[in-house]
């Protein structure tokens, strides 16, 4: 699997701010749900109804022996730039991946040390994305991205968060879909293993 890290943490990049909600929305329904607390209210999240693997994937980052919590989430099919840009990464011709699939999930460790720093973050980022690089998804790409973060749910916090990408491209939309939740999955894992385990 492809596999890369990048920050994007100067004055001008936003902040994922926790709890949050959209102003936008008069329903109510997007905000922040901790899943941590309430694993029953991932049954209000139409990302995670509309896509069984996502759903899967927020409930064992969520799980109690997980080293994160979740934030914020989204899936969709990619558009033409997005499989463009995919198919020049991963080295796929247009005729092989015709159709492409990805996520994001934003994370935050649950570790308070390393949540707040970003140099542990920095190393975790390494090990993750060492171990994604040997795992059998040719069509998928993981990519993974450090922003500040503020968390105030039992008082405020300072610190950074982890945004995963994971995509994948398909000989159809099927495919693309079947690709990314097998590599979504296999993050996930590998996030929750012991290689990756804070010390």
């Amino acid at each position: 699997m492809l596999s890369e890290w990048s920050a994007e943490c100067s004055g001008d990049d936003p902040v994922l701010v926790v709890p949050w909600s959209d102003p936008s929305d008069s329903t109510g329904n997007r905000r922040f749900i901790d899943l941590r607390e309430n694993p029953y209210d991932l049954d209000h999240l139409p990302e995670a109804e509309h896509f069984p693997p996502l759903m899967h994937a927020l409930r064992a980052l969520n799980a109690t022996r997980s080293p994160v919590f979740t934030a914020k989430c989204d899936a969709w099919p990619l558009d033409v730039e997005e499989l463009d840009t995919l198919r020049a990464e991963l080295d796929i011709a247009a005729d092989e991946g015709p159709a492409g699939f990805g996520s994001y999930v934003d994370v935050l460790w649950r570790e308070r040390s390393l949540f707040a720093s970003f140099h542990l973050q920095e190393q975790m980022l390494h090990r993750l994305t060492r171990h994604a690089v040997p795992l059998e998804h040719p069509y998928a790409m993981l990519d993974c991205i450090i922003r500040p973060a503020m968390v105030d749910l039992t008082g405020p916090q300072e610190g950074f968060a982890v945004s995963l990408y994971v995509k994948a491209l398909g000989h159809d939309a099927q495919a693309a879909e079947e690709n990314w939740a097998s590599a979504l999955d296999a993050v996930v894992a590998l996030l929750r293993s012991k290689d990756l385990a804070f010390s």
